[in-house]
């Protein structure tokens, strides 16, 4: 048996996520990478006997278009799957329900959910520094509570049909510090960003701040009023520290 983490974490908090609960099944993790867009999904090898963790960030409630579409290309052969659902201290919504509807949809036998708080990858004075220590100990119950389950998960929260996607929220630019590297264009799930001149393409661009995570030198930026009004609309939602849910 493999412990499989299939992961679509363009900040690396989903990845850190996932990254707890896997390791109390093994220390040599297989890792497939939603967020890397020269990868043949179809080609990933998935046996019945493996153990799989699928774990994604919630954006605006769902999960996000990009991952859910790589994540069908997987044939999953009926082997165990737990799902995980990253998201800021706002909500996650219907992010658990789509994500299982597409892991049955390609052969998954979901016996797990779970929501888990990370640090907000646009707003990080929300969730700021967690998973915290509090956190770790809790999804590390939660892997053990999971390990050795059979049957499939009967309760997972969220609505069908799902809620409307919201469109496209902060797209990062180019600043004065760019020196033209083009890891921003390289690391780009959605290949958004053109490799000459360094714009981005709204239309493709899913605000994942992947660019802007990865860059070495503070060459991207997003406007800074317009996360100052995306601060303020999801400040009385983040106040209240969330907890993390499992759900079997």
């Amino acid at each position: 048996m493999n412990v499989i983490e299939i992961i679509f974490s363009p900040t690396g908090g989903t990845e850190k996520v996932a990254h707890i609960i896997s390791k109390q099944w093994s220390d040599n993790a297989v890792k497939i990478d939603l967020s890397e867009s020269r990868i043949d999904f179809a080609k990933c090898e998935i046996n019945k006997e493996d153990m799989v963790l699928v774990a994604m960030p919630s954006f605006g409630g769902r999960a996000p278009a990009v991952a859910i579409e790589r994540l069908k290309q997987i044939s999953g052969n009926g082997a165990k799957c737990t799902l995980v659902c990253v998201y800021g201290n706002r909500a996650y919504e219907d992010t658990l329900v789509e994500m299982e509807d597409a892991a049955k949809e390609c052969g998954f036998k979901v016996i797990a959910a779970i929501s888990a708080v990370a640090e907000h990858s646009i707003l990080p004075q929300y969730a700021t520094n967690r998973p915290d220590a509090s956190d770790e100990k809790q999804l590390i119950d939660f892997a053990g509570r999971i390990s050795g389950k059979d049957g499939e998960c009967v309760s997972i929260p969220g609505n069908r049909p799902y809620k409307k996607s919201g469109g496209v929220g902060l797209v990062s630019k180019v600043t004065k510090d760019c020196v033209k590297c083009g890891l921003c264009a390289e690391r780009c799930p959605v290949k958004a960003i053109d490799k000459k001149n360094f714009t981005v393409d709204s239309q493709a661009c899913i605000s994942c701040m992947r660019c802007i995570r990865q860059c070495l030198h503070n060459g991207r930026k997003v406007n800074g009023a317009m996360v100052s009004v995306a601060a303020l609309a999801i400040k009385k939602a983040c106040t209240v520290r969330k907890e993390n849910e499992l759900f079997l």
